[in-house]
């Protein structure tokens, strides 16, 4: 019966490896460190009681409501489930697969580049230097033939590091005609300064990604937006499924939106920074510790000496962190999400026991 179903399909998809989600890989405790989710919940109750009805593909309030938070016009957003929906109807749109390509510049987001393998989309891989991550325009701009989609995340997920913005205005120079940049900005709340959506108004082929599942601690509701010029939205909105937002999800993340929310959001931003920066200062003082990454976002990326031993150690321990040793550049790291401190205090309180060993 296998046999009479495996040859069935498509051959780009049989050894496809599938992306390893916090929850795929699993683990068993009660402290989370390895989603990059927010440990503070929000709270939000709905008034909603009937569901017989289809939802708005695009629901018009939950868009208001947003265009508002990031100063844009209404046609320039489209809601999607999470910011990987966004990923995924850019190369559903944009390209041909076995004719065109992407470029992504690891390490980075895995998902850029799963998503270019299940569509057949030629992936052509731009390493960020080591060390300082910056992007090689150089080696970009040599490598544009055929590609039609540039993902660049920022804040970058795993190393934390911010892309200059002088860089990314420089890619858009020279993609200007021949290619879309796409800006991840899943993580941008911690570090709102650096964000590139004042920069729509002068780039019609730059696209932003955005999330609710970060910052807005409503990681479980999966809603994002994707954020450009009115002609590529909507392109967007030809391939996006008739119903993607869930009238709960909208309801949820209308409210996330208010006045109110937003400030809370921003204060539960700061709090989160001051724990990232209580770790980091916690980590400087422990003998396990090789290098500590700086990071913009809501998780640090730490290179251990004896990464595979703290790494198990905590996991039989219930604090589950997320092993990076196998990405590029990222040898012996693994990355640590900002928990509330109490979860910090604990993570520090183990990894001074495991480094007196």
């Amino acid at each position: 019966m296998k046999d009479s179903i495996i040859h069935l399909v498509r051959s780009n998809i049989k050894n496809l490896k599938p992306y390893q989600s916090a929850r795929r890989i699993g683990g068993n405790g009660n402290i989370w460190l390895n989603a990059n989710e927010c440990p503070i919940p929000s709270l939000f109750r709905t008034n909603i009681e009937s569901f017989n009805r289809y939802p708005e593909c695009q629901p018009k309030n939950l868009i208001l409501s947003y265009s508002e938070y990031v100063g844009l016009l209404s046609n320039q957003i489209l809601v999607t489930r999470g910011a990987d929906e966004g990923i995924e109807l850019l190369i559903k749109a944009f390209c041909n697969p076995e004719k065109d390509a992407i470029i992504c510049c690891p390490p980075t987001y895995d998902m850029y580049a799963l998503n270019a393998k299940i569509s057949n989309v030629e992936i052509k891989e731009i390493p960020t230097f080591k060390n300082t991550w910056k992007i090689d325009l150089e080696n970009i701009q040599r490598n544009l033939n055929k590609v039609k989609l540039i993902y660049i995340c920022n804040p970058n997920n795993p190393t934390g590091n911010i892309i200059l913005r002088k860089d990314i205005i420089n890619l858009l120079k020279i993609t200007l005609g021949c290619a879309l940049v796409v800006i991840d900005e899943a993580y941008i709340e911690f570090s709102s300064e650096n964000s590139m959506v004042s920069c729509l108004k002068n780039y019609p082929h730059l696209i932003i990604l955005r999330t609710l599942s970060k910052a807005f601690s409503l990681a479980g509701i999966r809603c994002g937006f994707t954020l450009a010029n009115k002609e590529i939205i909507d392109i967007l909105n030809k391939v996006i499924s008739p119903y993607p937002i869930a009238t709960i999800v909208a309801d949820i993340a209308i409210q996330s939106l208010s006045k109110n929310a937003i400030k809370i959001m921003k204060d539960r931003v700061l709090k989160l920074n001051l724990n990232r920066n209580w770790l980091i200062n916690e980590l400087k003082q422990i003998s396990l510790v090789k290098k500590i990454y700086n990071s913009h976002a809501n998780y640090v990326l730490v290179k251990f000496h004896m990464f595979e031993k703290i790494f198990q150690k905590l996991w039989e321990k219930g604090i589950i962190l997320r092993n990076q040793h196998h990405k590029m550049h990222l040898k012996e790291c693994l990355r640590i999400s900002i928990g509330s401190h109490v979860e910090c205090s604990r993570f520090i309180e183990e990894i001074k026991i495991l480094s007196k060993l």
